[in-house]
């Protein structure tokens, strides 16, 4: 089998070598608003399998490499949470988990005293004269509840919020775990996806653009998250037959501390073991780059959208993904994990404000900087009391270095230290991993286990958050030290136990 490293920097330079001669200008520079609009892509559990970034070498996303290939594309991005609700409650609060002790999929965070009355991004643009507009998942499903959405509390409009329908009658893979762990072909037409119809709503959005202010328009695209359907045209973008599988070692946890596995002790997506004995690890695999081309498919029709109606020169565009997705790698498919394949994901920045275009930058940044950093580019004032830094010195300086790395947090005291050159993880009973991100890509080797590595860990030990406890009301997907002992979701680990046998 080919291996992604060798080819990996090859594909990405292609993918953005290609979309720079596709990405011409259409239309007239937009001069209705003095301050630029602004259109947020957050795409679902998308990991670095996108062109640019060269996660997987067949991956075909011609859309996101051409918003790419317009502006600066960050290639060491990562979470503050891999899990929907305490990322996307870090993105639009500008907060660390940390900091809000949201760790899980609940709570919401305005049930929470201190953050009842908190101003969030697109609430802190809508102060400044912007016309606020969501569509599709933004926050975490059930966030803002209904009524919050309709009384446009967070956003000015709410519009189509989408879900994991449609589905088939009966799931095409059996015995996962749960019913929205299924992938497949399906339905027939694009347009039956509600994927489609956020889009649709939100190019309607365009289309119909408020006259007299900027807007801030968020598009959430659920896709590539389970169900992995997709229609048949994606699939056929991937033969079976010439599909190359993530690299895996049969070894690759044995030197990996214990309390690895309880970030993802009990979750519906089957392990590696179970996709290999139930013949289905090719299946999902195809699927999911099936909806990540998908995806990609409906950024393209947004792109094309700004610029038939000649808004790309005064319209900021940022894209980027909640957290990414397993599959197969570390022997687990899903999140839930503090390994690149779970953090590491697109951030693009595009539009004005942005001199260089086509760069790709490898500096340690976190989507957490992205409140400050559409603060900075749009001209409004500064906002105190946010966790993330302004990347516009990385966005106008092409050499520019800063010396913070990007930190992501699993559950009180679970973190990982990021910079250009390492990954170190720390887990809340004390153990450790480390990785040279540079020559062991696959994070096969744990150099935690090596005491020469020990003053560089100790180092990188220094920049590890305070983690505040739990907030009241988590509880799914809740990985916790209690008393010395592991808890998931409010439940003793007992010690030394193994991975739940439902996904062996």
């Amino acid at each position: 089998m080919k291996t992604f490293q060798l080819l990996n920097k090859l594909f990405a330079r292609l993918f953005i070598l290609s979309a720079i001669f596709l990405n011409l200008p259409v239309g007239p520079v937009s001069a209705q608003n003095e301050k630029p609009n602004i259109l947020l892509i957050a795409i679902d559990d998308l990991n670095d399998w996108v062109g640019y970034l060269g996660g997987h070498p067949m991956v075909q996303t011609p859309n996101i490499d051409r918003l790419a290939a317009s502006g600066i594309a960050f290639t060491n991005a990562h979470v503050q949470a891999p899990l929907c609700n305490p990322s996307r409650s870090s993105i639009l609060t500008g907060l660390r988990p940390t900091t809000t002790g949201i760790y899980a999929l609940g709570p919401w965070f305005r049930d929470l005293d201190p953050y009842k009355d908190l101003v969030t991004l697109p609430q802190y643009f809508e102060k400044n004269g912007y016309e606020t507009m969501a569509t599709g998942k933004i926050f975490h499903d059930a966030f803002p509840p209904k009524e919050e959405r309709r009384n446009g509390t967070e956003f000015s409009v709410w519009g189509f919020h989408g879900s994991f329908l449609p589905r088939p009658v009966e799931p095409f893979v059996k015995n996962t775990g749960h019913p929205l762990v299924d992938w497949g072909v399906y339905p027939e037409s694009d347009s039956l996806q509600d994927d489609w119809k956020v889009t649709d709503w939100a190019i309607e959005q365009l289309e119909n653009r408020p006259e007299n202010k900027p807007f801030f328009l968020s598009v959430g695209i659920r896709h590539p998250h389970v169900p992995l359907y997709a229609s048949q045209k994606w699939f056929d973008l991937y033969p079976e037959e010439e599909l190359l599988l993530p690299e895996t070692r049969a070894d690759d946890r044995e030197d990996i501390p214990p309390f690895s596995w309880y970030l993802h002790w009990d979750l519906p997506e089957p392990r590696l073991a179970w996709l290999e004995m139930n013949h289905q690890w090719k299946p999902k695999v195809r699927a999911y780059l099936a909806s990540v081309s998908f995806a990609d498919m409906l950024v393209g029709r947004l792109l094309d959208t700004l610029e038939k109606e000649g808004l790309t020169e005064n319209t900021i565009v940022v894209l980027f993904s909640d957290h990414g997705y397993h599959l197969g790698t570390k022997g687990i498919t899903g999140k839930n994990s503090l390994w690149h394949e779970s953090t590491r994901v697109p951030f693009i920045f595009s539009g004005p404000g942005i001199p260089e275009k086509g760069k790709l930058n490898d500096a340690p940044v976190e989507l957490l900087d992205l409140y400050p950093t559409l603060i900075s580019l749009a001209g409004l004032p500064n906002k105190d009391g946010l966790d993330g830094q302004s990347l516009i010195p990385l966005l106008t300086d092409i050499g520019y270095r800063r010396e913070s790395p990007a930190i992501c947090t699993h559950g009180p005291d679970n973190h990982v230290v990021v910079t250009e050159e390492w990954r170190f993880i720390q887990y809340a009973d004390g153990s450790r991993e480390l990785y040279d991100r540079k020559n062991d890509q696959n994070e096969w080797h744990n150099l935690a286990i090596l005491e020469e590595y020990i003053p560089i860990m100790d180092k990188l030990s220094n920049y590890l958050p305070k983690s505040a406890k739990p907030a009241p009301g988590s509880k799914t997907r809740l990985i916790e030290m209690i008393d010395g002992m592991p808890y998931w979701e409010g439940k003793i680990i007992p010690y030394g136990a193994k991975v739940p046998m439902k996904f062996d």
